[in-house]
């Protein structure tokens, strides 16, 4: 079960899905953990976006330990895990966790399609 409100992260899937969209987003890579310094680096383009901006601040009004839930669920979701792993999840979440929560999740391409994913294994639908 997760705390975080799963419309919360339903706005989240569909402020990455936008924010992916344009052409102009460009990411090397996958980051290998939240405390990357890189996703700074490939996002720094991006700071007057707009979906960026409203993903951020909703990511920012989190508790760390929501912060934390949203990492696993990505994870969770890019089947990083079974669902049966999921407190080792939050786990790992939390001893990765840093400031830069935000930058971590939305430098991953994919973010929309994995917390969907993520949603689902919980047992949530996502819009």
């Amino acid at each position: 079960m997760i705390n975080v409100n799963p419309e919360t992260i339903s706005r989240l899937i569909a402020l990455a899905q936008a924010f992916h969209a344009k052409e102009d987003v460009v990411i090397p890579q996958e980051p290998n953990s939240p405390s990357d310094d890189w996703a700074l680096q490939a996002l720094a383009d991006h700071a007057d976006d707009e979906n960026f901006n409203e993903f951020e601040s909703i990511i920012d009004d989190l508790e760390p330990d929501q912060q934390q839930e949203v990492v696993a669920l990505l994870w969770l979701g890019r089947d990083d895990a079974p669902l049966e792993d999921w407190d080792a999840l939050l786990m790992q979440a939390r001893e990765q966790w840093n400031d830069r929560t935000a930058e971590y999740l939305i430098a991953h391409p994919f973010l929309a399609e994995y917390l969907r994913a993520g949603l689902d294994m919980h047992g949530y639908e996502s819009d």
